[in-house]
């Protein structure tokens, strides 16, 4: 990243601009707040102090990624809606359902390369935030710009290493540009090791306002936002609302969860007269991920849906998240992070005007086959390899 950001200079400085990259970075909320607790500043103050250490690294554009967000999360609660419409009218509901997250490429690497068709259709087809904010760069922002995918260097900053190789995967790669969605991703203990190797404090830098290239019309509100529910995104939680709205005409379902083996296994129910209409869970860790599948490989999985992360707590304890610097516990670290993200206005996606507009002028429509092009993904079955080790003589 860092000789990218100094070959653009260069060029700049040789009076070569027409062949420097366009430099846009995206940042998650994971890593902001990470950020913010490590550096005691505002997730506001956060967002702005990175938007100027990037420019100040030579980056072109700085952004958050709720446009992202929130094309996720409505994807997702359409894509729900569909399979549990489809599972009530197949003779076995099982192959549509429980929907699994898709987010998180920990999670999805596993299941491919463990659990192949057991569990790959199941995954939701949605791609991640970080990759839909690549569909959004390399496609949409670079008409806009009249520019090619390749001409733009895209970098995004992360909560977890595995971001890195769902970046890589060959289904985010524009093989006639050879240029992929994402082209970098940093992570919030990376950048803290890079401000310390120049002897920086994120504290220290010049604030600049975020970028926001999507519309004309600026939000009225800049600050940063957070959605209902888990600091993973609130996938479970709005597509429980969605659904109860959607499928049973329910506005105001009763959200409270019930902790099952662990605080890492929660479920929560919506019942009607006695019947159980809709079963949602959040598994976090392998542990629990584990239980989940081996529920599923004996047909005892009663759930609807599941917000699957690979890291304990989820994304707010990513793997590549800033540790604890105080002496604290990563637990206590995470319960501070939970509360700083509960603590932001929270954003619904179905309000989000940029969203419906881009549906409208980017997609042709929320059906159409560039939505699921630029939206959607899908997942492959990793081959074990026979060898001599694994034979059972």
């Amino acid at each position: 990243m860092i000789r990218v950001f100094e070959k653009n200079k260069q060029l700049h400085v040789d009076g070569k601009s027409d062949m420097a990259k366009l430099i846009v970075v995206s940042l998650s909320l994971q890593p902001i707040l990470s950020l913010a607790v490590r550096y005691n500043l505002s997730p506001d103050e956060t967002a702005h102090k990175l938007s100027g250490y990037f420019r100040m690294l030579g980056a072109d554009l700085v952004l958050d990624m709720v446009v992202a967000d929130d094309f996720a999360l409505l994807e997702n609660q359409r894509e729900f809606v569909e399979r549990y419409r489809a599972a009530e009218e197949a003779a076995n509901s099982s192959e549509f359902l429980p929907m699994l997250a898709s987010s998180c490429p920990g999670w999805v690497c596993y299941a491919e390369k463990t659990h192949g068709s057991l569990v790959i259709p199941h995954i939701a087809t949605t791609k991640s935030p970080q990759q839909i904010m690549g569909s959004l760069i390399k496609d949409h922002l670079a008409r806009e710009l009249g520019r090619t995918p390749d001409s733009i260097y895209h970098v995004t900053l992360m909560p977890c290493y595995d971001k890195k190789l769902e970046a890589s995967r060959e289904d985010f790669t524009n093989q006639q540009l050879h240029t992929r969605d994402v082209d970098c991703v940093i992570t919030a203990i990376e950048l803290e090791q890079l401000l310390q190797r120049d002897n920086q404090s994120l504290a220290s830098m010049d604030s600049v306002q975020l970028d926001f290239p999507w519309s004309k019309t600026l939000p009225s509100n800049s600050a940063l936002v957070s959605h209902q529910g888990s600091g993973s995104g609130g996938y479970a939680d709005l597509i429980f609302l969605h659904a109860a709205r959607e499928l049973f005409g329910n506005s105001h379902p009763d959200l409270q969860y019930k902790s099952l083996r662990n605080p890492d296994f929660r479920e929560v129910i919506l019942e009607q007269d006695g019947r159980i209409l809709l079963r949602f869970a959040i598994a976090n860790g392998f542990r629990n991920i584990q239980n989940l599948v081996q529920k599923m490989k004996r047909g005892k999985s009663s759930y609807h849906y599941v917000e699957v992360m690979a890291c304990p707590s989820g994304c707010l304890n990513g793997g590549a998240q800033v540790r604890p610097q105080d002496g604290s516990s990563p637990r206590e670290l995470t319960m501070r992070l939970e509360a700083v993200y509960e603590s932001l206005q929270k954003q619904v996606p179905e309000e989000n005007h940029t969203v419906q507009e881009l549906y409208s002028t980017w997609l042709e429509g929320a059906h159409s086959d560039k939505c699921v092009a630029m939206l959607h993904t899908k997942y492959h079955s990793v081959e074990k390899m026979t060898t001599a080790l694994n034979i059972k003589w």
